[in-house]
């Protein structure tokens, strides 16, 4: 059960990026928690064996990205592998800048259609292939912080913090809109995911670090009690109901006995139940 912290180069799929981490390892059970786009580049988090139970755990935390737009040109893939269909004078520095608050906070967005976003039983980015239009309705997502990096007309870099789910191509393509012009993202990189930063991680073991870094809190159990959360006893048997008040407020903790990660359990309704039970 390990976690690593790959950084993929630009020009290869998500999926190809882990080939060389099965080799080494031997092994076909490795997962990433969250696709970079082909062209993209930067952080992306890979987990193996009974990590890949954890998955969910990293695709829910928030992105920060490095992104650049091409003004002016519109790709049917709103990134540099894409044919070029609408086209648009550019706008000035000052039409992006006077665009970009509009697009802080809860926005709602709509994904690309060139996506694996899944429309009626099929991948969205198929349908698109095949000659349809899918219908990419627009959904909640929040974005905490965006901005003008620098300025080189027709390109602009911007920087985005932004939450689990939110499309860079979709904004680069809305700013470009906004400010009365088109564009496409042309350059990606993902610097950080959560509270794991591009550069400063190594790959190792699911510790207690690597679980505080997601925000949840530890809880110290017995060999007994994970014996017990291993053979899915009711979690109100195993750990008193008072101990677990104590947690509430986070209404996740994770579970550690002799430094191994047993469990992730949530609160719901007012009852604590298992998120993930790792331990075998």
């Amino acid at each position: 059960m390990r976690i690593i912290f790959l950084n993929k180069e630009a020009g290869i799929t998500s999926f190809d990026a882990l080939r060389d981490i099965k080799r080494r390892l031997k092994t076909g059970k490795v997962g990433h928690t969250g696709t970079l786009d082909k062209f993209a580049r930067g952080l992306l988090i890979v987990l193996t064996g009974r990590a890949l139970k954890l998955t969910q755990w990293f695709i829910d935390c928030d992105k920060q990205y490095i992104g650049k737009i091409r003004f002016g040109k519109e790709t049917d893939t709103l990134d540099p592998e894409g044919e070029i269909i609408e086209e648009a004078p550019e706008p000035s520095r000052e039409e992006v800048e006077g665009v970009l608050s509009k697009f802080t906070g809860k926005i709602m967005q709509s994904p690309p259609a060139y996506s694996a976003l899944h429309i009626n039983g099929k991948r969205a980015h198929e349908l698109a292939r095949s000659g349809q239009t899918p219908e990419m309705k627009k959904r909640p997502v929040t974005i905490y912080k965006l901005e003008l990096c620098s300025w080189q007309p027709p390109f602009a870099e911007i920087f985005v913090h932004c939450s689990s789910g939110t499309y860079i191509r979709s904004l680069a393509r809305d700013i470009a809109l906004e400010a009365g012009s088109r564009g496409h993202l042309v350059e990606l990189e993902r610097t950080q995911i959560g509270k794991f930063i591009l550069g400063q991680e190594a790959d190792g073991s699911i510790n207690k670090a690597v679980i505080s870094k997601l925000g949840l809190p530890v809880i110290e159990i017995t060999p007994e009690q994970a014996k017990n959360i291993s053979h899915g006893k009711d979690l109100q048997t195993i750990l008193e109901k008072s101990f677990l008040d104590n947690y509430s407020k986070d209404k996740a903790a994770a579970l550690f006995y002799n430094e191994e990660l047993a469990a992730i359990i949530q609160e719901k309704d007012g009852k604590w139940v298992y998120g993930t039970v790792v331990v075998s």
